[in-house]
């Protein structure tokens, strides 16, 4: 919903600056069964995805939340090239997909990798 311009005057000068307000309200777009959600769906653990019916409707669907990120063993940063799907998903992808190939790909980070190995050589 678009409302119309409000102009504020700034430190009592003539240049007035028009601001524009943007209202977006999914209870105002769409109409929900008032109803109760069942017991087994009154969970925090699920996250509401909301879904057009056929009939027109929007529904609220109740999905399982993906897990975390793959995070380093030595730093615990954030591993980049593991994707972050479910397991039955990461078991029908190809082993190249599931973690960089690189020594200890998947388990350290690119930095922490680099210093195991110069730590390693050096003993």
């Amino acid at each position: 919903m678009l409302r119309l311009p409000i102009f504020k005057d700034i430190d009592n000068q003539r240049l007035l600056v028009p601001i524009f307000k943007i209202v977006i309200s999914f209870i105002n777009q769409y109409r929900f069964h008032k109803s109760m959600p069942a017991p087994r769906l009154r969970s925090r653990s699920l996250r509401k995805v909301f879904r057009k019916v056929p009939g027109g409707k929007t529904n609220i669907h109740y999905k399982k939340r993906k897990p975390h990120q793959a995070r380093c063993g030595t730093c615990g940063a954030v591993l980049k090239g593991i994707p972050r799907e479910f397991p039955f998903r990461m078991r029908k992808m190809a082993k190249t997909k599931k973690r960089p190939e690189r020594p200890y790909g998947g388990v350290l980070c690119s930095r922490c990798m680099r210093q195991t190995i110069i730590d390693k050589i050096r003993q």
